[in-house]
């Protein structure tokens, strides 16, 4: 999953970064309006956490252009402003939720979850694929029942292939949704974190070609029959 984090608060933006690439989340981090704003309109984001108070243009505006321009990804304000009327007016310009400052790490992270499951609600609790079985809520990862030991990146592959079970996923797709745009990574690193995929779950008896090689295209899960 990969947030935009909107926040010109460096000390801030770096804890709260932090905390959410703990949990496997993506972040891409901007520290104005105008850069939120050519940020979401450039990539696809599945979520955005955004402050209010931003040099250039603030983030209820923000909220509002996004809106207007038929965004509709979550979009949790952050603000220090705590009053009725604040929140009334981020919500009406089309945020999701509020959080004030200083926050509750813990609070952020639930009410993140929240909005991640509201712009998911067909997607069933744990993802499977044949006798593969993905579970979002505690990071566990079986193949017939037996336990897969996955790095965080294989994790968020394996996790994007399961979401994306019926597509196939070239390298920039699974570069956009996996790295932020500050950390790019090498040529080969993604067929490198296939490769090693393939090889753990051919270890507990997964085929070799459960996720497979689409020529010139990309890689897929190998369809069931």
């Amino acid at each position: 999953m990969k947030i935009l984090l909107v926040e010109d608060d460096l000390e801030l933006a770096e804890a709260l970064t932090e905390a959410l690439t703990d949990k496997q989340y993506v972040v891409d981090v901007v520290n104005d309006g105008e850069k939120g704003w050519k940020q979401a309109k450039t990539f696809n984001y599945d979520m955005m956490l955004l402050d209010v108070m931003l040099p250039k243009l603030d983030g209820v505006s923000l909220c509002r252009r996004l809106r207007c321009e038929g965004k509709s990804l979550p979009i949790l304000m952050i603000t220090a402003l705590d009053t009725s009327r604040d929140k009334v007016c981020g919500l009406d310009a089309g945020a999701d939720d509020y959080i004030v400052k200083p926050i509750d790490l813990p609070e952020l992270l639930a009410r993140v979850r929240a909005l991640m499951r509201r712009g998911e609600c067909s997607a069933p609790p744990v993802l499977t694929w044949g006798a593969l079985q993905l579970d979002p809520s505690t990071y566990e990862v079986t193949y017939q029942k037996q336990p897969l030991h996955l790095t965080p990146k294989e994790y968020s592959c394996l996790e994007l292939f399961l979401r994306n079970s019926r597509r196939v996923l070239n390298r920039d797709f699974i570069i956009d949704h996996l790295w932020s745009f500050a950390d790019p990574p090498c040529e080969d690193t993604v067929k490198a974190h296939i490769k090693s995929l393939r090889h753990k779950l051919k270890a507990v008896g997964a085929p070799d070609n459960l996720i497979e090689t689409v020529h010139g295209l990309g890689y897929r899960l190998k369809p069931i029959s």
